[in-house]
């Protein structure tokens, strides 16, 4: 930041967070100073003084800057914009309202090269999407080295930076805090106490505090689970003020309210098939849930219930209920939470998928294996209803192939060829010239990739097609299906990302059958198959390849493909496309979410594509509301905006889903919003003042406790106080992936990151500590590297610690399959007595038990009290090949051959205190051999040490029986000659020998 550089408010007023609420007279009076020496006119025609002018000129308040013509933004989008630049926040918005556009104006208006503004905790696609709206040359990429980001943060502007490298950079001071404009912070609702953004945010807080914190969250879900969830939030924020925006803001109903679009519910009946699947998988829940109850009567499972178990955050619910007591409960209940969740992968795929992969699903389940493993619902009367009903959706009654098509591609079929073609010639007129373009939103790219097959294909070429990829014996096929096969046009060409390898059905069985029986984070987690994302796509364009008067032959033949695709979609831009071929209809197939745009991927469609008519194949609240933000920002007249249908299945599983996401969304607003009513927020939670006591370190205060207080008053009355100086920990930069070095820093420790590479922590001269979490552990113990670890260790430090650390969320039990994480092999079965057998080769190694990060960092608090801090140079010159020499010697010490030195410390009488003064003066092994034992008492310093090593080297010991078991000579001997000399021991091995013979 240079001289001239514009002074950012952040800088100039403490309570002042906006670039905007200033005005140039305190500056220029400033600027007018030297005017007693210089001239005025030289002055003013000074290309700086200048310069200057423009830019107080250009200075303008939150009100003004949203006057502006570039700046568009919804009424209360605008409201969001005032609230967080007049003052430090966290805004909780509803899912669909997108704050993006807010966060984005606020980043243009902190585009300054006088500024420097943070950005962390965003996604891969959020920064992406911002990087794309601001002007280059105020955003910085972040550079590799560090050198490099010295220069680019003094440079100002707005940097999107990974939260373990901004730590790194405060602890080390390489990022001027004192410069720092603010912070701006995404998914709030993830910042807990021990990650590394409240890390940043809190070393940011101490040496800073005139600069902004903002923070922003779209899930007000998240904030309901736990206890205090936001105060504590808010708390690690630094944040006092808390925006609330859902839904039912009348600012947000008064704004979307007049520009509703034209919405048309179609209610699809489900087959008599699927009703009857539905039925029964409901009913097994309905039992299973029951069950998980009686035998866990003290367990709370008030969350377990049937509509929880059918919605898409139920494995969050249970894994939150369950984790810590997941070792207390017996199999039974491990089998039915494994059980629900499959029961809820059935009904989704007999729901949404086609019933020959609905099919091939269901049948993994009706296998010897399973049925040897699972909680017992395969020998309900129930699931054999369910096994008969999918097989009969795909064969009939003479066993002939004739899978039955998806409930919801007729009604589909007809909207794209009949319903949308006369709506146009009624909306433009009989000979009208407009093409439509049709949107389908999907929830997933699997649903995505159907429907393209569906309408390039048609519904029997397609069913083939699962068939043979999920190997469901196709044998005989019935006539109606082979004359619809038949009637069908030559299929397009297909996209490209449909000619990707597929990966066989044995192998998806086999990846499924590992992962049905294990704990509970592998229970519970990603429920698509892991060939999905080679198979599917998220995206397709497709157009008509015939004109829609031929009407009459498609109702005769509807499964005849009239709809061909565009390859070249991911070369292409979608607006570009679309102007190239406006004479042809468009049909987009898309998902809600994309993993290269994330949520924003539905907006940037529609400001692309700017669909007539949009088709809601599957139900979701965001895709809902973004469709009504697009419309209320067009600002079209009703007969100009486009038209939503839905297609829902009409009291079923998926409109029940769909009604308990808006419950339980605004049921999370209302206790926020009471949440709020009755927060006590102290005065100094923003960490401005010095009356923070959360960033108070008790090390730094010099009274001390009571009890140092009144030893001190004894000294001279307490007038003669040296000032406790901050203890450090040395930790490895490594080591800041974990939660531990924030732990560490909010207890008062100084954290020093240095690359080491012997240790994990260094907290005295003598102490060093080897974190491992438990699936570490085993990965370390099974490959080798703890041993090493622990010789680099014991060599170089008079106590190696081995510090095994449990997961704060799970239970702090090294029992069962739990502790072998999720792979339950028999590689891991003998874990313990590795650990035996690592106590026995290294005898000085301690082993430390922590039941979480937040233990560990009150024991290194204990570890550390009135011992003498480590020294940073020697820590890291010991992994680069300098030795560790006598106490108190230097770096700069002989170095010693490893092996040498491993083998003299097994020897009696030498420890690390006399060992380096035997390698310095023994000279060698010969030399060792040819010394009295006065000699080596000298050597050693210590008589009981010189009489221990020349006993060892020069008097011959019999071994004890259990170290020669299995040896019946060596027995004999010692049986027969107890403890003799040297000589009757051999002899007694030579007469064994002569007997065998």
């Amino acid at each position: 930041m240079s001289e001239n550089s514009p002074q950012t408010p952040s800088k100039e007023t403490p309570n002042d967070d906006t670039p905007s609420n200033e005005t140039p007279t305190n500056d220029t009076s400033r600027k007018e100073a030297p005017a007693e020496e210089v001239p005025i006119n030289e002055l003013l025609m000074t290309t700086t003084a200048i310069q200057e002018d423009e830019e107080l000129a250009n200075v303008v308040t939150a009100e003004e800057y949203l006057m502006r013509k570039d700046v568009v933004l919804l009424e209360y989008e605008k409201q969001m914009f005032l609230d967080m630049v007049q003052a430090d926040g966290l805004l909780v918005c509803a899912k669909g309202l997108s704050f993006e556009r807010v966060l984005l104006n606020i980043l243009k208006a902190y585009s300054d090269t006088g500024n420097l503004v943070l950005v962390i905790n965003s996604s891969d696609w959020e920064e992406q999407y911002y990087k794309s709206k601001l002007e280059s040359k105020y955003v910085h990429e972040v550079a590799n080295t560090a050198t490099e980001r010295e220069r680019v943060y003094v440079e100002g502007g707005i940097q999107f930076i990974t939260t373990r490298i901004l730590v790194v950079d405060l602890l080390k001071q390489r990022i001027p805090i004192e410069l720092i404009t603010g912070i701006i912070v995404l998914r709030a609702h993830t910042i807990i106490e021990s990650c590394q953004e409240a890390f940043a945010l809190r070393l940011y807080r101490q040496s800073n505090k005139t600069g902004f914190i903002k923070a922003f969250s779209c899930s007000a879900e998240a904030f309901t689970i736990g206890y205090a969830h936001i105060q504590r939030t808010m708390r690690n924020l630094f944040v006092k003020n808390l925006y609330i925006w859902p839904r039912f803001h009348a600012t947000v109903r008064s704004v979307l309210k007049p520009w509703e679009a034209q919405t048309i519910e179609l209610h699809v009946p489900l087959t008599p098939s699927m009703t009857a699947i539905q039925t029964h998988i409901l009913d097994i829940m309905n039992f299973l849930v029951r069950e998980i109850k009686r035998i866990n009567r003290t367990v709370d499972l008030e969350s377990v219930t049937v509509e929880n178990c059918v919605t898409k955050k139920f494995h969050k619910i249970l894994q939150a209920q369950l984790d810590c007591i997941w070792h207390q409960l017996n199999s039974q209940t491990k089998l039915i939470v494994a059980d629900l969740k499959i029961l809820r992968s059935l009904m989704i795929s007999t729901m949404y998928h086609d019933s020959v992969s609905a099919y091939a699903l269901i049948k993994r389940y009706r296998g010897k294996e399973y049925a040897l493993s699972n909680s017992g619902w395969t020998l309900l009367d129930a699931a054999e209803q369910i096994f008969k009903l999918s097989r009969e959706r795909v064969f009939n009654g003479h066993q002939e192939f004739e899978p039955e098509p998806c409930a919801k591609w007729k009604p589909l079929t007809e909207l794209l060829t009949q319903d949308i073609p006369g709506d146009m010639r009624r909306t433009h007129g009989a000979n009208h010239m407009v093409q439509p373009k049709v949107l389908i939103l999907c929830q997933d790219a699997r649903t995505c990739f159907q429907l393209k097959q569906y309408l390039t294909q048609g519904g029997p070429r397609f069913l083939l097609q699962q068939a043979l990829r999920h190997e469901v014996p196709v044998g005989k096929m019935s006539d109606k299906y082979a004359k619809e096969g038949q009637s069908q046009a030559t299929p397009a060409p297909a996209d490209k990302s449909s000619q990707k390898p597929i990966k066989s059905e044995s192998e998806l069985e086999s990846s499924a059958t590992a992962s049905q029986m294990d704990e509970l984070s592998q229970l519970l987690g990603n429920e698509t198959d892991p060939a999905d994302g080679q198979y599917f796509g998220e995206s397709y364009m497709l157009t008509m390849t015939q004109l829609n008067p031929n009407a009459n032959n498609i109702k005769d033949e509807p499964d005849v493909s009239i709809f061909e695709s565009f390859p070249e979609l991911e070369e292409l831009d979608v607006s570009a496309m679309v102007t190239a071929h406006q004479q042809q209809p468009f049909i987009c197939l898309q998902t809600f979410k994309t993993e290269r745009e994330g949520a924003m991927a539905l907006e940037n469609m529609l400001e692309q594509l700017q669909p007539h008519y949009v088709v809601m194949y599957n139900t979701n609240v965001m895709a809902i509301r973004q469709l009504e933000v697009f419309e209320a920002r067009r600002r079209l007249p009703p007969k100009e905006r486009m038209k939503v249908y839905f297609l829902i299945h009409a009291r079923t599983v998926e409109e029940q889903s769909y009604l308990t996401s808006l419950r339980r969304e605004k049921s999370a607003f209302e206790l926020i919003i009471d949440t709020k009513s009755k927060m006590v927020i102290p005065e100094y939670q923003d960490g401005k003042t010095d009356e923070a006591f959360i960033l108070y370190r008790p090390f730094d205060n010099e009274s001390g406790d009571i009890d140092s207080a009144n030893a001190k008053s004894r000294q001279a009355g307490g007038q003669a106080r040296s000032k406790t100086e901050t203890p450090k920990v040395i930790v490895d930069m490594r080591e800041f992936r974990s939660d531990l070095p924030c732990l560490i820093h909010k207890r008062g420790l100084e954290v020093v990151p240095l690359t080491i590479t012997i240790g994990d922590y260094i907290l005295t001269p003598e102490v060093c500590v080897e974190r491992k979490s438990i699936s570490d552990l085993i990965g370390s113990l099974n490959s080798g590297r703890l041993y090493n670890q622990c010789v680099q260790m014991q060599r170089h430090y008079a106590k190696p610690i081995l510090l095994i650390e449990f997961d704060q969320n799970k239970p702090f039990h090294l029992q069962g399959k739990f502790m072998l994480s999720q792979q339950t092999t028999s590689t891991n079965a003998d874990i313990m007595q590795k650990l035996q057998l690592l106590t026995l080769h290294f005898p000085k190694l301690r082993l430390i038990w922590s039941p979480s990060p937040y233990a560990t960092a009150q024991l290194f608090e204990e570890l550390k009290l009135d011992k003498p801090e480590p020294d940073a140079q020697q820590a890291v010159a010991l992994g680069g090949g300098s030795e560790l020499g006598e106490p108190g010697a230097t770096i700069e010490q002989l170095q010693y051959n490893p092996a040498i030195y491993d083998f003299l410390l097994r020897l009696p009488g030498i420890h690390t205190r006399n060992v380096h003064s035997l390698v310095r003066k023994g000279g060698n092994l010969r030399q060792l051999l040819q010394r009295t034992q006065a000699e080596l008492a000298d050597l050693l310093q210590s008589q009981e040490s010189g009489k221990l090593l020349w006993d060892i080297l020069h008097v011959a010991h019999l071994p004890q029986k259990d170290e020669v078991a299995g040896s019946t000579a060596l027995l004999a001997a010692g049986k027969q000659f107890g403890s003799g000399s040297h000589n009757r021991f051999r002899k007694a091995a030579q007469d064994s020998r002569r007997g065998r013979r």
